[in-house]
């Protein structure tokens, strides 16, 4: 999960909506709810949110600061807890890529430092673990590069994708239950959908023209339709992306027979600016799907459907009146983290009456 800075910014087609970066602050990057832990950064240090909670989830009782030094020597984009929340991994306009090793008891330690990419890194992704200990990074260079540990703490490129003619602005891994699979959103306006193959080759299913004048944000939807049961061995796995852009728009995608389709027609278009970040909430069995927005125009806007092929239903969250960078759902999709323009972190929860709340404020400087 990124927020892209402006210092070193991507570029999409539209030069123009690009250029808008350079007016914005940078602010912090948020990787939510991993090992009851949460990370924001600024600048080339990285902070750890340690959260508690109160009985009934009724608020956060308490949140604590913790530095970590990477040893950047440039801008921080995007920070990424691995599965087991004992290690992450971070992005930077110095082009390096670093492994981390982060606790509450001893403190944090650099492991590694990964060096591939000719640009900026945008973005950093953990896989699941049943596929090895492996890193995925996007960068202004075009390139995708999939990291993979041999010995403890020793790192070696295994795959270099150059599917993308312009910046890499968003990559994400798939669930699990889909096998090896990494989505890509590209300035050059396509999504890649790289599948690993049983021989170690790899097949691209490329979403062409996803959105014209370039692509930030990519985020997969749970592999169970709304109202399924989770883990449930009687239907087929789902295959849903939703991609925002610079065109204002998000767009929802789902694989039959083999393409990539639009699931929403038209796009999903409330923003009026660019859409920054879109994240798929997991759904855990509930009878609705929900997307969120955060966007340029300062608005965060939640989208949901509750059938499969329904219309999808925008309403605009909160208006922060600044540009919003990240945002980010809880492990269980009932907490949403909002970052933005003016450097603070807020946590929002859905009330039974169908408004949300804001639960918690953390001021970064």
């Amino acid at each position: 999960m990124a927020a892209l800075s402006n210092q070193n910014t991507p570029r999409g087609n539209g030069a123009q909506q690009a250029d808008r970066r350079a007016n914005s602050r940078s602010a912090p990057a948020i990787c939510f709810f991993a090992a009851l832990q949460s990370y924001y950064l600024n600048d080339k240090y990285i902070r750890i949110l340690a959260r508690a909670w109160r009985r009934k989830l009724k608020g956060i009782s308490r949140v604590k600061r913790y530095p970590i030094e990477t040893g950047h020597q440039d801008m921080i984009h995007d920070v990424q807890m691995d599965y087991y929340g004992k290690r992450i991994a971070t992005a930077s306009s110095d082009f390096t890529i670093k492994i981390v090793s982060v606790s509450k008891s001893t403190g944090s330690q650099l492991l590694a430092t990964l060096s591939g990419h000719k640009g900026p890194v945008w973005q950093v992704a953990w896989a699941h673990p049943k596929f090895g200990s492996m890193v995925a990074s996007s960068s202004y260079d075009g390139q995708v590069i999939i990291w993979k540990e041999g010995n403890q703490n020793q790192w070696s490129q295994a795959h270099v994708f150059n599917a993308h003619k312009s910046s890499v602005n968003s990559i994400a891994w798939a669930p699990h239950e889909l096998g090896l699979c990494l989505a890509c959103g590209s300035s050059d306006g396509n999504i890649s959908v790289f599948i690993a193959r049983s021989d170690g080759g790899w097949d691209n299913n490329q979403i062409e023209h996803a959105h014209p004048v370039g692509v930030t944000s990519v985020s997969w939807g749970p592999t169970t339709a709304p109202g399924s049961l989770v883990g449930s061995s009687l239907e087929d796995p789902v295959w849903k992306l939703a991609s925002g852009g610079f065109d204002s728009t998000v767009k929802v995608w789902t694989l039959k027979d083999g393409s990539w389709r639009r699931d929403s027609s038209p796009a999903l278009q409330m923003h009026t600016d660019w859409v920054r970040d879109v994240a798929w909430s997991p759904n855990l069995g509930l009878q609705k799907s929900t997307i969120a927005s955060g966007s340029q125009d300062g608005t965060v806007i939640i989208w949901s459907v509750t059938k499969e092929g329904g219309k999808w239903d925008g309403t605009v969250m909160n208006d922060f009146k600044t540009p919003i960078w990240k945002v980010s759902w809880s492990l269980t999709g009932d907490l949403l983290a909002v970052a933005d323009g003016n450097n603070h972190i807020t946590l929002w929860k859905e009330a039974v009456d169908g408004k949300w709340q804001q639960k918690h404020v953390v001021q970064y400087c």
